[in-house]
């Protein structure tokens, strides 16, 4: 961490233009390591198999993997690398909370697969818990519907064989930072972008 100038005020009803000013400098030097910090909390998922074939650091890769030789672009390729990386903090609704760090990045359509992919992944599995596998179906009439369907037909499912392609993180870290340098829609979006300057007298 570096040393850093800060805001003066105890509550933020009395901060200041001058306040902000100082916090939105220390604020894009922060988000310029968005990829890293993403990128090591998917490295915290590395060792954790919870029963399955795979651990899910691997799952992910190989998930993103797949994406990538399918010739998916890098923002679809993000989308299937971070998809799972709620596992570890949101254990009983993980694809909320990859959406929701992927959201202000992507599209309408791969945000909604992203969001959804459990309900749809479960077309594979829910039958063996007790579940209905076709619980995906109330979203038969959804326009991402589809799209979501694919990915966990391609890409989600097939993504447990310990014998298959997978590439290390290294060979995703070019694309993640680049996809999560532009935000396409955020509430601070406007904030952040350069004013323009008065001419000059």
């Amino acid at each position: 961490m570096h040393d850093s100038k800060r805001a003066t005020f105890a509550r933020m009803q009395d901060s200041t233009r001058e306040d902000w000013q100082t916090i939105g400098g220390e604020f894009m030097q922060f988000s310029r390591g968005l990829a890293d910090r993403v990128a090591a909390h998917l490295r915290i998922l590395e060792g954790d198999y919870g029963g399955f074939p795979v651990d899910r650091y691997t799952h992910s890769l190989q998930t993103a993997t797949r994406a990538l030789r399918d010739g998916r672009d890098e923002e679809y390729v993000v989308c299937a690398l971070l998809h799972d990386i709620g596992d570890t903090l949101g254990s009983f609704n993980h694809p909320d909370i990859a959406a929701a760090i992927v959201q202000p990045f992507v599209s309408e359509a791969n945000h909604w697969m992203v969001k959804h992919h459990g309900i749809f992944q479960g077309h594979y599995f829910f039958h063996h818990i007790g579940l209905d596998r076709n619980l995906r179906d109330s979203f038969r009439d959804h326009p991402h519907y589809q799209h979501t369907a694919d990915f966990c037909e391609l890409y989600d499912n097939p993504a447990f064989d310990p014998r298959a392609e997978t590439l290390p993180l290294d060979a995703f870290m070019p694309m993640l930072q680049r996809v999560l340098a532009q935000p396409r829609q955020s509430l601070y979006k406007a904030a952040l972008e350069p004013k323009p300057q008065p001419a000059a007298a």
